[in-house]
Formats: C-alpha cells, structure tokens, sequence
C-alpha cells in the first residue's frame, strides 16, 4: 500500500473504533454478534476494558528527539513488533478467507498469526500462507489417537508453535449469540438470509466459498451430533477438559514452543513452569466464557511475579497504549483477535495492514510521550483514580 493511500485510511480510519463500526455495517448481525459478544451481561468484557483505562504511566519531558524501537524478542527470534494476531474459532465465518487473509498479513508483518483448531481452513489449507511464525491453537481432544494426528499434521504444515487453551472446560453460554439465530453449524433460516441481504460484500464472497465449516476437524467428525448446544459444535465431540497429566503429554509430544492459554492464577503458573512448558498466555478469554472472571490486566502482575517464563497477554486491548499498558505491566508480549477481525471486516485485507499501522503509530506516539526509547524502558505503570 503506498504512502498516499495509507494516509487517507488513517484521516478516515484512525483508530481501531472507526474499523470497529464499519465492520458492523458489512457484517451480518448474526455474525457481528457472535464476533462482538462476550457471555452472561458481558461483565468480565466491560471489566477488561475498565481495568486497561486505570492504567497510567508517568509522562516525561525533555528527553529529546529519538524514534522508539518497538522490536522484542520471543521465543529466541527478535519480533519487529511486540503484538500479533490471536486465534478466534470460525475466522472465515467472520470474513470469507479470513484465516488465510491473516496468516499472510502475519508473514509480512513478521508477527504470529494463530489459528484455531476450529477455523474454517484445516492446517493443509494453511500451509501456503503461513509466516516464519505461525501458531496452532488446541482444544484438547479427548482421543490420544486424534491428538497425535492433530499435533502431526499441525507440524507438517509448518506450524511452529503449540498452543493449548486451557479455560475452555465446559461450553459457555453466549446469550447474544443465541439471540440472534446463530446455530454451529449455521443454518440459513429466512431470518439470517434477510441479515445477509443487507451485507452484499459478504455475502457474495460466501457464495463462492460456500458457508464455512471446521475444515479441520472433517476428518474426526462423526454423526453423533445430537444433544449439541446451539452454540456449541463438532469440536464439543472430540474435547476433554484437560488436566496436569495432559499438559506433560504434550509437552512431551510436540516439538517445538509449548504455550498454555488462558491462565489467571500465580499458583497455576508456578506450577507450568515446573512442567516445562515454554510459555503462559495471560486471558480471560476476552470475557467470552466465565463472566465473575477478574480482568486478565489485573491479574498479569501477580502472575509475571510468581513465574520467569514469557507471559502473552490479551482480552481487552483495542490500542497501542493497551499494548503499553501490558507490556509494562509484565507482560512480554500481546495478541489481539477482536480487533484484527474488526479490521478485516471493514476493510478487507488492507484493514489487517491498517490496523498494524494504526497500532505501531499509537504506541510510538505513546513512548514519546514518557520518554521511553524501546520496550525496555517503560515506566512502571500506577493505578489511575
């Protein structure tokens, strides 16, 4: 994208809350809910976003002229960018080929694009696509058969890095979900055919693809669907909730970074440490499962105390000072899922680049502000009133 244009995205589209609506407008609703919505009233989403604005960080002055280095290291590679795009499951539901839109973005931005075991492209589809640093982010199957093939094929399409998300025990509730018609697998009922006729861009690019489904998990489906949960899904059939000893087998399985998602407790990472695993993934799930959770903001200090492994962080951010925020909050690094999605959908894969400018700029803008040259050097943060 040249200079010219990516000036007039950024005095039409300068924040991601300027993605964020015209997303809505080019997504259906059912869709749009089901991307947007968090369980119960959505407490624990509303909490993330309160407890990322009591965040303050100590301006300084006359610390002269500098460009802020936004590089970091994770894993033993030097990251250009301290931030990358997290999994959220049916991606190509949310934007026809999103999954593939992303994984490119990602490997030309040099960050991590992960994708979930329940996207709407299995990892063979993803092999063209993917970066240096692509992820694979598991919802533990039950069978050990099924695991392995997963962790197998996983590997052999160039994933690099192993994520199992741990905080998904039990299917959650989301109740604007239900509301709006959506069911796993979508059904095209009169009522989500008028929400799509008032989306021409998305529909049209869904009628040649086809309604998306868990491409991935085709090869272990069954019949045995009856019982489902409208919410829930295919993958329902293969997960366990996983335990201690799960967590050993796959670290033992997989060769490559192990990283566990959705921890909140200092005790729980204490503990993978121990196990051996690489890395702790701070999250709520952004407020999308259990809605009495603390923010996951407020929990990243306790954990960075209790553990030395790398913390990733989400849930919440929408912004570059989110990122800030994080960072110097213990975090070594931060993903964000909503917000690249909020980004494609309005955009289409220019919004993934717009958004990674839009987020770059803000934190650069944000250092200079408290005289921070690199990540290093971020102020430790205090609790604003």
């Amino acid at each position: 994208m040249g200079a010219n244009a990516r000036m007039d995205l950024h005095a039409t589209y300068p924040a991601l809350a300027d993605l964020r609506a015209r997303a809505q407008k080019r997504i259906p609703k059912f869709v749009w809910e089901y991307l947007d919505s968090g369980t119960g009233s959505e407490a624990t989403k509303a909490r993330n976003r309160h407890a990322l604005d009591r965040i303050g960080m100590m301006p300084s002055v006359l610390d002269g002229e500098f460009t802020p280095d936004l590089s970091t290291t994770l894993f033993g590679h030097k990251m250009p960018l301290p931030f990358g795009i997290a999994p959220i499951g049916m991606s190509g539901l949310i934007w026809p080929g999103a999954e593939a839109h992303l994984a490119r973005a990602g490997a030309a931005h040099g960050i991590p694009y992960a994708i979930s075991t329940v996207a709407t492209q299995s990892p063979e589809d993803m092999a063209p696509h993917i970066g240096e640093h692509a992820w694979f982010q598991m919802y533990p199957p039950r069978d050990p058969d099924i695991r392995a093939d997963m962790l197998a094929r996983a590997k052999a399409a160039g994933f690099t890095t192993l994520i199992l998300t741990v905080d998904v025990p039990t299917a959650s509730r989301r109740e604007r979900q239900v509301r709006s018609g959506l069911t796993n697998p979508p059904r095209l009922t009169p009522r989500l055919l008028a929400q799509i006729a008032t989306c021409p861009a998305w529909g049209w690019e869904t009628a040649k693809r086809g309604m998306p489904h868990m491409r991935g998990l085709d090869k272990y489906a069954s019949a045995a669907t009856k019982g489902l949960s409208t919410t829930a899904h295919v993958g329902y059939l293969l997960r366990t909730a996983p335990d201690w000893d799960y967590v050993t087998w796959l670290r033992d399985a997989w060769d490559g970074p192990f990283v566990v998602k959705g921890v909140l407790r200092a005790l729980d990472a204490a503990r993978l440490e121990k196990l051996g695993v690489d890395a702790i993934w701070v999250s709520n799930h952004a407020g999308r499962q259990f809605d009495a959770a603390p923010a996951a903001i407020e929990a990243l200090p306790d954990i960075r105390s209790a553990t030395r492994l790398p913390l990733i962080f989400d849930s919440g951010v929408e912004t570059g000072l989110d990122i800030l925020r994080a960072l110097a909050s213990g975090a070594d690094y931060v993903m964000l899922g909503r917000g690249f999605h909020f980004a494609l959908g309005a955009l289409g894969p220019k919004g993934v680049d717009h958004l990674v400018d839009i987020l770059a700029k803000d934190m650069r803008a944000n250092m200079g502000q408290i005289g921070a040259r690199d990540l290093r050097s971020l102020p430790a943060p205090f609790q604003l009133t």
